[in-house]
């Protein structure tokens, strides 16, 4: 009896207590998980943070404490035998992006943090912060993304990377080129926020994946899966300018298959003529846009999926009094606009026992402009198919190989497709088939090698060769290196991409037979997360240089009535640092900032002026975007703060013109207040461009467009022309919205 007395005091003289409270900044981790590393010792926090744990052997002990959406902390801790030891334990926020998977890199899935190329996921949250009608204005507050209106008559516009022009740009929808050649020009405007999921940024040519057009990096859009998304959503808003934006969206699932129905509305119908040149200052739109996308459960989770849209829009600038019947005219000038598009997209895994997945897209693009008396109608179809097999060889390498192939048929009727002495029209027809291997090596936990090659054969220009090479060296979780080289390349289609090849305001002239474009890139990234007492700090950094050893040029300043075109005699060069910052703090406080600074120029030689060094228009050599978001939590209530910053960049500007070459330092800035009003349903308004910021000058001639008296006191033979633009003629505007989700 004595024994069995003794054993609990001696077990009792061998271990010790531990208590203590976990905080998570100035409040208490409710409910945080605390145990003991290596052992099966372990209890759950109260809703104050305190906790206990008994029987905890004597000695040196490892407390592992974790929380949702903390990172999980392991603290030393020495146990007296038959004491209590108190521990004060103070959590730090995740970084939520850690977990967040991308595919854009890679062409495979893989965690964000993991991917040896960088990679920048935005989420429909984030341009909620803004809300826009598509994403080509949405895109505004991402930094080194400069959304560039082209015409200030039509509003045109294309996306600029890193200060290299829109048709570099790749966008993808669902990792298949959809928005390509023409459907740059005007097919960015009809991609609602609605479908979205997620989109993806790759900065940097991706050519060796992608093929074509990703030389200053891709944007992909994926959209929403019909398994996932939102029973119904529908989010709509109206402006103090009369835009009206309607999104609707609804899914439905069964047994085995789910759909999503997703369709966007935008009218703008207010003539406004704020600067008084008789132009409207923005041009009158009317779009409608249908998607449809349909899903399959598979054994063992195959991918099986299928996808439509349509796509229309009615759009309209120029003279205030114009009318349809003035359209394609030389009485009143005005710049109609009618687009007409659909697209299917799908991809499917074969059932078998290798990761073999195909992928397809088709769509066909019917335009119909007239600029001024001048009527361009574009037809275009795109066809596009891909196979890639993905293999895992053994713990640490990955093979990717995969085989494409794209056609794209092209007719209009203007020059671009005539033939012969007698300029009869003939459909233009390429087809570009090609092959890729990717192979991925995962040394250790710190060190990753990507390496690359792509092989392309175009009907026209023969092959071509993008090779790549991407490196991350991860030394701790907190900090990461990547460095990425590569090749980029583009095959220009010339009236399909430039506006201002379209617009008849100037004569375009082509100086010699165009060939492909090519340059070199190195990228380096620099990422750094900083725990902070109340929050943390991502640090994101990036050095890039790009050379292009062939450029297509478009010269308008030899000429002020022509746009010449020729290949670069000489090189060009695109370089600069990018910078993000990412705040969080445990209080209900986010901030985002970015700034790029680049230097984007051309250097032309000529037996004449030897080397010149010609800069890049609309490529401001600095320019910085910033999000600042606030909870009430009590009230409900959210304040989210969003701006860019635009330093001068150069434009194109006729001879002796009485126009800046250079436009000023400007911002756009916005505010906006969201109120919860109960589950799933949110009421927001705000303003936007809140200093009523307007470009001057933006039209030269307007009261000439169709240059009949150009003659006439004009000394310095100045012509109508709509290109100087750096900035949205579209002053300050108030709006108001609804937002509804019904989840599944």
């Amino acid at each position: 009896m004595c024994v069995l007395l003794i054993i609990p005091y001696m077990i009792n003289a061998q271990t010790g207590k531990v208590k203590g409270r976990v905080m998570a900044g100035e409040s208490p981790a409710a409910f945080a998980s605390v145990g003991l590393v290596g052992s099966n010792t372990g209890t759950t926090a109260d809703e104050r943070g305190h906790f206990e744990l008994d029987q905890v052997p004597a000695g040196k002990q490892m407390v592992r404490v974790s929380a949702i959406g903390f990172r999980v902390q392991e603290l030393p801790l020495t146990v007296q035998p038959g004491q209590v030891s108190m521990l004060q334990v103070r959590l730090q926020p995740q970084d939520a992006r850690l977990r967040e998977v991308v595919v854009s890199g890679t062409m495979r899935e893989t965690y964000l943090m993991e991917s040896p190329v960088p990679v920048e996921i935005y989420t429909p949250r984030y341009f909620q912060k803004n809300p826009t009608p598509a994403i080509f204005e949405a895109l505004e507050i991402v930094n080194g993304v400069q959304p560039q209106i082209n015409c200030n008559v039509c509003g045109t516009g294309d996306i600029h990377i890193n200060g290299m022009e829109g048709a570099y740009t790749m966008v993808l929808i669902d990792g298949m080129p959809i928005v390509s050649a023409l459907s740059t020009v005007y097919g960015l405007s009809g991609i609602p926020n609605s479908l979205i999921e997620r989109v993806e940024v790759v900065k940097g040519p991706a050519s060796t994946l992608y093929g074509s057009e990703a030389v200053a990096g891709l944007i992909n859009i994926i959209t929403k899966s019909p398994a996932t998304a939102p029973r119904l959503s529908a989010d709509l808003f109206y402006s103090s300018h009369r835009e009206l934006n309607a999104d609707v969206g609804y899914s439905k699932r069964w047994n085995r298959a789910s759909t999503l129905l997703s369709t966007n509305y935008f009218r703008f119908d207010d003539r406004r003529d704020v600067n008084q040149d008789n132009f409207t200052d923005i041009p009158l739109q009317h779009r409608l846009s249908i998607f449809n996308k349909w899903s399959l459960d598979r054994p063992q989770g195959r991918a099986a999926s299928l996808a439509a849209r349509y796509y229309y829009e009615d759009r309209f600038g120029g003279e205030m009094q114009w009318q349809p019947a003035h359209r394609g005219g030389d009485q009143v000038y005005g710049e109609s606009v009618y687009t007409s598009r659909y697209e299917v997209l799908g991809n499917y895994q074969l059932p078998i026992p290798e990761n073999l997945q195909l992928s397809f897209s088709y769509n066909d693009h019917q335009q119909n402009a007239a600029y001024g008396e001048t009527v361009y109608k574009g037809h275009q179809r795109v066809g596009f198919g891909q196979l890639v097999w993905d293999r895992e060889l053994g713990e640490k390498q990955q093979l990717l190989l995969g085989a494409t192939y794209r056609y794209t048929w092209y007719d209009d009727n203007t020059p671009a497709t005539g033939q012969g002495e007698d300029n009869e029209n003939q459909p233009d027809q390429t087809s570009l088939p090609g092959a890729f291997v990717q192979h991925e090596l995962k040394a250790s936990e710190k060190y990753t090698l990507l390496s690359g090659l792509r092989y392309d054969l175009h009907s026209a220009h023969g092959g071509i060769f993008s090779p790549r090479l991407s490196m991350r060296w991860a030394p701790d979780p907190d900090n990461i290196f990547r460095l990425s080289l590569g090749n980029g390349y583009r095959v220009v289609n010339l009236f399909t991409e430039d506006h201002a090849a379209l617009t008849g305001a100037r004569e375009v002239v082509i100086r010699s037979e165009l060939k492909p474009e090519q340059s070199y890139n190195a990228n380096l990234n620099y990422q750094r997360y900083i725990p902070l007492g109340s929050g943390f700090i991502n640090l994101e950094g990036s050095a890039f240089y790009t050379y292009f050893t062939n450029k297509i040029v478009a010269d308008f300043l030899t000429n002020n009535t022509q746009i010449i075109y020729d290949n670069l005699s000489g090189h060009a060069i695109s370089k600069g640092l990018a910078l993000n910052t990412e705040l969080a703090f445990t209080f209900p406080l986010r901030l985002h900032a970015g700034v790029t600074l680049m230097d984007v120029y051309q250097v032309q030689r000529s037996q004449e002026a030897g080397k010149e060094r010609v800069p890049q228009l609309h490529a401001p050599r600095f320019s910085g975007t910033f999000t600042a978001s606030y909870q009430f939590r009590q009230l409900g209530l959210t304040l989210d703060y969003t701006g860019s910053v635009k330093g001068p960049m150069h434009l194109p500007v006729q001879e002796n013109d009485f126009r800046p070459e250079k436009s000023p330092l400007f911002s756009l800035q916005n505010l906006q207040v969201t109120k919860r009003m109960g589950t799933g349903l949110e009421v927001y308004s705000g303003v936007k461009n809140l200093f009523n910021f307007m470009p001057m000058h933006p039209l030269m001639r307007p009261f000439d467009p169709f240059d009949r008296q150009v003659g006439v006191d004009n000394p310095y033979g100045y012509s109508f022309d709509t290109e100087y633009n750096y900035a949205p003629m579209q002053g300050r505007r108030f709006f108001l919205g609804i937002r509804y989700t019904l989840p599944q």
